[in-house]
């Protein structure tokens, strides 16, 4: 990284450049992530990060309008969800028209799941024994087919994919005529996945961040070894989290509905060599932990998935 300034882009293997730092929306509540939206994008966000399972795509739409900032000028990703896995074009249907937009910049299967939808729940049923209703014969390269097929129809300028691990990833590319632009995962010193890292770089398939702050029950912002790194370059831990990515090449999505985080989470700076294999070693040092993993019953073939 130059001494200079941290990129503020990354090239996808369509060509596109994609903003290295996006709002992400998960638990916005609705009410507070319009607002939100509007004024990342008036403070100078490009990037929005949203999904169906979000419950919130309709003021994100808003957000984006009251901005006043023209469509083209913003990158919008959404999300598949795991109901959608045999009918892709309408779960992006529904994205579109919540967003109020003709087309996504990214379009990502969000899990490499197919759940079944009935009568307990449109997007989360479960079975009568409380398990989720997920369809373990589901073959994950038809939902890929049918993802290929709208990003040739112009719906979507990329598509990818969310939560993929390597053995699922290897699956795939014995199907895939399109790679995928995206893996979306979750990233920190905590879980900095190097190894996914690698396979996806090798492979064209840019890596993006969400939670990089960490959560409540992963407390990376009061570590003490990340405290040190932003005492030293004279900025918060939250800055440091965020240029943490940039720097390795990463997009990072963070999420906060507050103005001044909103702001503060813009911040990239360059980080020295020493300062990046600092944090690149904290999970190998003993601090590995990982904040997401959703019921869903087995392990998506993550090395640490469901051993917390």
């Amino acid at each position: 990284m130059s001494s200079q300034s941290a990129p503020t882009h990354f090239t996808l293997n369509t060509g596109a450049k994609i903003p290295a730092v996006g709002l992400g929306t998960w638990k916005s509540e609705p009410g507070e992530v319009t607002k939100a939206v509007a004024y990342a994008l008036k403070d100078g966000y490009r990037h929005i990060d949203a999904a169906l399972i979000y419950g919130n795509e309709n003021e994100v739409g808003q957000g984006i309008k009251d901005s006043g900032v023209p469509r083209e000028e913003i990158f919008i990703t959404s999300k598949l969800w795991n109901t959608h896995h045999p009918n892709v074009a309408e779960g992006l249907q529904k994205t579109l028209d919540a967003l109020g937009t003709d087309y996504l910049d990214l379009y990502l299967i969000h899990w490499p799941v197919r759940l079944v939808p009935n009568e307990s729940h449109e997007l989360l049923p479960v079975n009568p024994d409380g398990s989720r209703s997920v369809d373990r014969s589901w073959d994950q390269s038809e939902t890929w087919r049918q993802m290929e097929e709208v990003y040739k129809s112009g719906k979507v300028k990329a598509i990818g994919v969310a939560n993929w691990s390597i053995p699922y990833l290897e699956e795939l590319k014995k199907k895939w005529t399109v790679i995928p632009a995206v893996n979306q995962v979750e990233l920190h010193p905590f879980l900095p996945q190097h190894k996914l890292k690698k396979y996806c770089e090798d492979l064209g398939i840019l890596l993006e961040a969400y939670s990089p702050l960490g959560s409540t029950g992963a407390p990376i912002m009061s570590d003490p070894e990340i405290a040190e790194i932003a005492k030293k370059n004279n900025v918060s831990p939250a800055t440091i989290l965020i240029s943490y990515h940039v720097n390795r090449g990463t997009v990072v999505l963070p999420k906060s509905v507050s103005e001044k985080r909103i702001t503060d989470n813009r911040k990239v700076i360059p980080l020295s060599k020493e300062d990046m294999d600092k944090l690149d070693s904290l999970a190998a040092n003993g601090k590995a932990k990982r904040i997401n993993t959703p019921l869903f019953g087995w392990d998506l073939g993550f090395d640490d998935w469901y051993k917390q």
